[in-house]
Order: structure tokens, then C-alpha cells, then sequence
């Protein structure tokens, strides 16, 4: 017996009810969104996630609900999963590096302060 391929039977809009293909990630009537369309996984993708997983201690988490990293850690694809990974190392890296620049820089605040008072007196 010869495997039969399923063809793609065309769906319903849960909103506007319009003819919509399997395949399409958005209705082309109303612009509901139909299901997720897949993570990139291009150059340009790879270097804006890594380069915001290395800049987000430094804006001190604001941008959290932007942030890419563990939506791409949840998916299924092994390629996708490895970038998600490599962006939650860049966080760490780059947030334990942030914590010890201040803590460096606030101590070197201490000392010229207690140095200042000390000649003072």
C-alpha cells in the first residue's frame, strides 16, 4: 500500500470566519493570529538575542518581557534550543560582571570618601 500525503485542507478564521490556509500564521482577512510562526535562527537573529542577553543587566531587567531567551529554550528545535542557551549564558556572564564592576566602583567610592575625610582632619 502506497503512504497517501495529507494535503492541507483550508481552515476557518476563529474570528471572521474567512477561508484561511494551514499554513499561514496570520489571518490575511483580519489579521488574527492563527498559531506561532517559528524562531529565527538567521545571523541577524542570533546577533541582535546575543547582544541583548549581554546589554539587559546593564538596563537592569527592564526589558525582561522582550527578551527571547526562554521562549527559545522551550522550543522543540535543537538549533533554536542551543541560541536560547547561549543567551541565558550571556545573561549570567554579563550580570556577574555588572554586579563586580559596582561593587569595585562603589568601593573605590568608599575609599576616596574615608581618604577625603581623613586629610581633612
Amino acid at each position: 500500500m502506497e503512504a497517501t500525503s495529507v494535503s492541507a485542507a483550508p481552515l476557518l478564521c476563529p474570528q471572521c470566519h474567512q477561508v484561511v490556509s494551514p499554513t499561514a500564521y496570520y489571518c490575511s482577512n483580519c489579521g488574527k493570529k492563527l498559531h506561532e510562526p517559528p524562531f529565527s535562527t538567521s545571523a541577524g537573529a542570533q546577533l541582535w538575542i546575543y547582544a541583548f542577553s549581554i546589554i539587559l543587566p546593564i538596563i537592569c531587567f527592564l526589558a525582561i518581557s522582550y527578551w527571547p531567551g526562554i521562549k527559545y529554550v522551550r522550543s522543540d528545535d535543537p538549533k533554536v534550543k542551543q541560541i536560547g542557551y547561549i543567551a541565558i549564558a550571556l545573561v549570567v556572564i554579563s550580570t556577574i560582571i555588572t554586579f563586580w564592576y559596582a561593587t569595585v566602583w562603589i568601593n573605590q567610592q568608599i575609599q576616596s570618601s574615608v581618604s577625603s575625610i581623613g586629610s581633612l582632619g
